[in-house]
């Protein structure tokens, strides 16, 4: 059995670490925005080389919350990807924007910035590039593109923690960054949780508000807010992860390369495209196949994990029908919701294990 994500493994290697850490916190007894989740934010912030981060509930809320500290709202259009994961165009949809979807670079399956600047409009406030599977979607194009047009532009971080353009770590590129810290993440806790990270002090404040209610100080609520505060426990579990974060990535980008060369004589399958000055954070190993049921077939009997992420792209989900989108508007993204499947990736993952799989496929 190799499964796609092996979180018991992981947990067995710095076991005594995260049982003191959990021990720590409830002995503290401060479970709701305790000191475990102001020292996270202050060690994420400067990792990314950031001002400024807040903890909050999920990596969705870290969209929403982040949608409308930015000030965007009602009737708003907000550029992004139909391939990714829902909770992208669901905080969008969710505040009462549009979300404007726009084809992908099938090599990355990031935002393609050469499609963007057709789909702006009067009412366009921000772009939402999503960096994924970990790569980094090509961040300097979009920016100079918000600039010209004076928009927004929030990074959706769920997948590429650690990840880098250029230099720069995502998550401190744009106006804003998302991070998710769902348990299968790069860096995961062990439930939900997740962080808006910025530069702009308006945001950090306004943020920090929203996450509570509303509120500035206990019992007094200057706004509408929501209930959306990154648990203690979750915050004592990441500043343990956190610690070991770069060596595990740099164990995923081993693995990766180990792949690439063991699927190298596979014609059935494309491994993953790694653009110049690019560190991928490969949450995911997604190859491109032209057998996907064959080969998800085989590798079931083979008790190998897999998973197509993702099976169908947001333009044709039934709850984003109002918007009129049909088959064929974004081929790139249908073809990858075709093609695309993930394989088995996480640090603990061995070479040998890697092998295996190359040969099932083969």
């Amino acid at each position: 059995m190799i499964p796609l994500i092996d979180l018991k493994k992981q947990y067995e290697a710095i076991k005594d670490e995260i049982d003191a850490a959990i021990k720590q916190a409830v002995g503290e007894a401060k479970y709701i925005l305790g000191p475990a989740v102001k020292s996270l934010e202050e060690q994420i912030a400067a990792y990314l080389g950031v001002k400024y981060a807040v903890g909050v509930a999920s990596g969705t809320d870290a969209l929403l919350l982040a949608l409308l500290s930015l000030g965007i709202g009602k009737d708003d259009e907000v550029i992004t990807t139909p391939f990714t994961f829902i909770a992208t165009a669901e905080a969008i949809w969710n505040i009462g924007a549009k979300p404007v979807f726009v084809d992908i670079d099938p090599d990355t399956y990031c935002l393609d910035p050469a499609l963007i600047e057709a789909k702006i409009t009067a009412r366009t406030k921000a772009i939402i590039p999503v960096h994924l599977y970990g790569h980094p979607a090509d961040m300097y194009r979009i920016k100079e593109i918000a600039k010209r047009h004076g928009l927004r532009v929030l990074e959706d971080c769920a997948q590429s923690f650690g990840a880098e353009y250029k230099g720069r770590k995502v998550g401190a590129i744009g106006d804003v960054g998302c991070l998710s810290f769902f348990p299968g993440k790069n860096l995961g806790c062990y439930g939900d949780g997740g962080m808006i990270t910025t530069n702009d002090e308006a945001v950090f404040e306004k943020a920090k508000i929203l996450r509570q209610h509303g509120s500035r100080k206990k019992y007094f609520h200057a706004i509408s807010g929501y209930n959306s505060r990154l648990d203690t426990l979750q915050a004592a579990v990441l500043l343990v992860k956190l610690k070991h974060l770069d060596r595990w990535n740099e164990l995923r980008r081993r693995n990766a390369f180990i792949y690439a060369e063991a699927l190298a004589g596979n014609k059935t399958a494309k491994t993953p495209f790694i653009a110049a000055q690019v560190k991928h954070a490969f949450n995911y190993y997604t190859i491109r196949i032209a057998n996907r049921e064959e080969a998800m077939a085989k590798l079931n009997r083979a008790g190998i994990g897999n998973m197509i992420y993702y099976p169908l792209s947001l333009h044709l989900q039934e709850v984003y029908a109002p918007l009129g989108y049909k088959q064929g508007d974004f081929p790139k993204s249908e073809q990858a919701q075709q093609t695309v499947l993930s394989l088995p990736m996480y640090a603990e993952l061995g070479g040998e294990q890697i092998k295996n799989i190359a040969e099932v496929l083969a």
